[in-house]
């Protein structure tokens, strides 16, 4: 029997969570919203079946498929004590059987995740992202499509790195850090900073 699993949201990230769940062999059964109007409806032929309160009363595993860092782990925490989270992965992705990844993270079509890295909780490595070897990617981290990682960077918890943007070896970017679409980054960023250019400043 096919895992049954459940996504809190329904956005655009979360059809790409559904459609990467169901390329993996998963039964996706189903979406949660906060949005009343959602409720009954159906996305992609996958039904809405409530809002948080419902969440908790369906059997199964779940992913939180919002692509906002600070609200995906908010809800997370909500539903900790209530759910299984489950990580998913795209069978096209390659990822060496000796990476960890964290419950909740999903990983999509394309990624490359090489050997002696470690991904965090609820983290996403999103399409065609790759990161080398022994990197260290925290929780909550959005690795957005495209994104280059090389080996031996450490990047923590809630950093968000923007489309096509690329870390050199051995750098360290720091929790809740925003690496701006395309930027390059040669040194460490703070906790919190942002940023742009080529190189990132």
């Amino acid at each position: 029997m096919k895992d049954r699993l459940f996504i809190y949201g329904s956005g655009g990230h979360a059809r790409v969570v559904a459609a990467t769940a169901e390329s993996s062999g998963m039964d996706v059964a189903g979406l949660f919203d906060d949005n009343p109007d959602l409720h009954g409806t159906e996305i992609d032929g996958y039904p809405v079946l409530g809002s948080f309160d419902r969440a908790v009363a369906y059997e199964g595993c779940m992913v939180v498929a919002i692509g906002v860092n600070e609200t995906r782990r908010r809800i997370a925490a909500f539903l900790r004590d209530h759910v299984t989270f489950a990580a998913v992965q795209h069978p096209s992705s390659i990822v060496h059987r000796s990476v960890a990844i964290g419950a909740g993270s999903v990983v999509f079509a394309g990624a490359v995740i090489q050997p002696g890295t470690s991904i965090g909780e609820h983290a996403i490595i999103n399409t065609g992202a790759s990161v080398d070897h022994d990197s260290i990617i925290g929780d909550g981290v959005h690795i957005a499509p495209g994104v280059r990682i090389a080996g031996n960077v450490i990047i923590g918890d809630d950093a968000f790195l923007g489309v096509g943007s690329a870390v050199i070896p051995g750098v360290t970017i720091g929790a809740g850090a925003v690496i701006g679409a395309g930027a390059v980054v040669i040194r460490d960023v703070p906790p919190g900073a942002t940023v742009v250019g080529v190189p990132a400043r």
